[in-house]
């Protein structure tokens, strides 16, 4: 195995990004983080808008700080970042107009309407993705819909990941797993969907050629690496979709094991060789994402670590994170739940006042302390775990042994306790830096310093060492469940 190589991975999140530099040789994946950047959304002109020109400003900040910290030459580089999101582009490829993000209301509606067009059945048949109103599909149809004046001048629409490969190397190309995520991508045909896009009337001009995790998009343009002050490196297509990076580093071994990303948002699920498209997975609302080596993640979007950050933020003087958990803990158990995934909790100017108005819709006690407010976001984040699992087994028609938490949440000890004493599951955490390790690993196995999936798998095993909590029978359980299935969403 090299010990030479070098790789940067590039992960961008919808919040915050981050530049890793990985290196491999028979111990392990060594990681050392470069740089750490903010990714806000920004309040234009009544939109949420993305600073693209700045995050690709910091793709080539993070660029000039890898290739200073070494003579050894960078093997490639790899970007993930969030779902869903695009931009357009004019003929002489120019970005029309900052790209909006997945939270900007111009979709509020817009997914009933289409149903309205296409029936929900049939998209779902199609594309075999989960129904969110801010999938791809829905911002697209939302543009048509309001005649958004760029679309009158686009020659190509470019996911997140797109653009900025795009810009560093000159190609335009999507990659399998960040395809999946816009409901606009068929599995059954491997192409953007014929029906979808008359639907709308969109041209499958407009979107690019499908290329899979591992494959090598290009290298770093000559006038970029002059005006950057850079030297050429490779640039591999990894699995883009963040989730599916992460999903490439759990450490685990067979198939009786579920995992949850959690960070944001939480992405519960399990690995297939197919896509599970069947009625029970419409009526789940459980999605079909790409991932490494044309694998499929099969899983459920559930809010996340959003709620928590969020109700973080309406603190004057906000405790630390730490000394929340603490004062969780002294709270009474179960005394209030939310359903995560209401469409209350997307984007509220508010969310401890729209977990408040929750209760008081749900006849529940209003939270009036940190610690009660926060015990019921994770007590409720841990009984949507047990929901959605109960759906994966069903589908998969097995039962799992084991959950892998990996990603930032993994490091919050009471909502790992809570999960697997809830779900009855061992539950193990860890790494916390699966997106950056999937991300290298996925490089490596292009280059040839990784065999396969599972031998990249066994290197992150002897990496890191997980925490394990094993499940304790706590009082109150079956009530919980009981209470907060008769409040969980459907959408009706």
């Amino acid at each position: 195995m090299a010990t030479t190589s070098r790789y940067l991975a590039i992960d961008m999140g919808a919040g915050s990004g981050r530049a890793m530099e990985g290196r491999i040789d028979r111990h392990g994946l060594h990681l050392q983080e470069l740089s750490r950047f903010p990714n806000p959304m920004l309040p234009m002109a009544g939109h949420l808008h993305w600073d693209m020109p700045g995050i690709f400003a910091q793709t080539l900040d993070a660029l000039r700080l890898a290739q200073r910290q070494s003579d050894v030459p960078l093997t490639s580089m790899g970007i993930d970042t969030w779902g869903v999101d695009f931009g357009l582009l004019a003929a002489d490829g120019s970005l029309l107009g900052l790209p909006c993000t997945y939270r900007d209301s111009r979709t509020d509606g817009i997914m009933q309407r289409m149903f309205e067009q296409i029936p929900k059945e049939e998209i779902y048949r199609l594309t075999g993705i989960q129904f969110l109103p801010f999938n791809s599909l829905y911002q697209l149809a939302a543009m048509v819909w309001n005649n958004a004046p760029q679309l009158e001048l686009a020659t190509d629409l470019l996911f997140i990941p797109d653009l900025l490969h795009y810009w560093l190397t000159g190609r335009k190309a999507t990659e399998f797993s960040f395809a999946t995520t816009s409901q606009i991508f068929n599995p059954a045909i491997m192409d953007w969907e014929p029906r979808l896009l008359e639907g709308l009337g969109v041209s499958r001009e407009l979107f690019q050629p499908v290329i899979m995790p591992g494959e090598r998009v290009g290298t770093i343009g000559n006038d970029v690496c002059r005006q950057a002050g850079i030297n050429p490196v490779p640039v591999c297509a990894v699995a883009t979709h963040d989730t599916g990076s992460a999903v490439a580093a759990v450490p685990a071994t067979g198939d009786d094991w579920v995992y949850i990303s959690s960070g944001t948002w939480s992405l519960m699920g399990f690995e297939s060789q197919t896509p599970v498209i069947s009625p029970e997975g419409f009526a789940g609302n459980i999605t079909n994402e790409g991932g490494v080596g044309g694998s499929f993640r099969v899983l459920r979007n559930i809010t996340g670590m959003w709620l928590l950050e969020r109700y973080r933020d309406t603190l004057v003087d906000p405790p630390d994170y730490e000394s929340m958990m603490d004062l969780c803990m002294q709270a009474p158990p179960f005394a209030s739940l939310i359903d995560p995934d209401h469409p209350s909790f997307l984007h509220p100017p508010d969310m401890a006042e729209a977990i408040a108005d929750f209760c008081r819709a749900t006849d529940q006690p209003v939270p009036q302390s940190i610690g009660s407010t926060v015990r019921c976001i994770l007590e409720s984040l841990a009984l949507k775990y047990r929901w959605v699992l109960q759906r994966l087994e069903a589908l998969a028609g097995r039962s799992f042994k084991t959950i892998h938490i990996i990603g930032g949440g993994s490091r919050n000890r009471v909502l790992c306790r809570l999960t697997a004493d809830i779900t009855g599951l061992p539950v193990v955490a860890g790494p916390v830096e699966a997106t950056a390790m999937g991300n290298l690993m996925v490089q490596a196995m292009a280059a040839g310093d990784i065999e396969s999936l599972e031998a990249g798998r066994a290197l992150i095993r002897r990496t890191v060492t997980p925490l394990v909590y094993e499940p304790h029978a706590i009082d109150y359980t079956d009530c919980a469940c009981s209470r907060f299935d008769d409040l969980v969403y459907t959408g009706e």
